[in-house]
């Protein structure tokens, strides 16, 4: 049975890795997730971020819409809802909840037509540091 292939016989002192080799492979891999976690947190922040900016954008959009449209301001978030100007309202990014968003409330009229005056602006309601230095809650 020359030609069909030999069978090696495994001395005591082959198999398997050692220790030190074991070692190094979780040390590269301990290196790797210290590199690669950090670049994965700052990107989930600015995920979050860029998803706050845009929900904004859209939220005082409805805001001015809903003003001259109605000639008045809304009173509350929910108003933009029922009026068909929201499909619904969303969830702050940055406080996982649509329940914390600070809303500014104004009595000026920013429109000739506009009988009363209401919300006029709208903020997450997170004090947390954000990317660029300020906080949340003033954008």
């Amino acid at each position: 049975m020359a030609g069909i292939g030999t069978m090696r016989v495994r001395k005591s002192g082959e198999g398997g890795f050692t220790l030190v080799e074991l070692m190094i492979v979780m040390a590269i891999i301990m290196i790797l997730a210290t590199i690669a976690i950090p670049i994965y947190v700052r990107t989930l922040q600015r995920a979050k971020e860029a998803t706050l900016r845009e929900d904004l954008h859209t939220m005082r959009t409805a805001i001015d819409s809903y003003t001259v449209d109605k000639e008045k301001a809304p009173e509350t978030l929910d108003d933009l809802v029922q009026a068909g100007y929201l499909k619904s309202i969303p969830v702050d990014p940055i406080t996982s909840s649509n329940e914390t968003w600070i809303t500014g409330m104004s009595d000026t009229m920013t429109d000739i037509n506009e009988t009363q005056g209401g919300m006029d602006d709208v903020h997450s309601g997170s004090q947390a540091l954000a990317s660029d230095g300020t906080t949340y809650n003033t954008w």
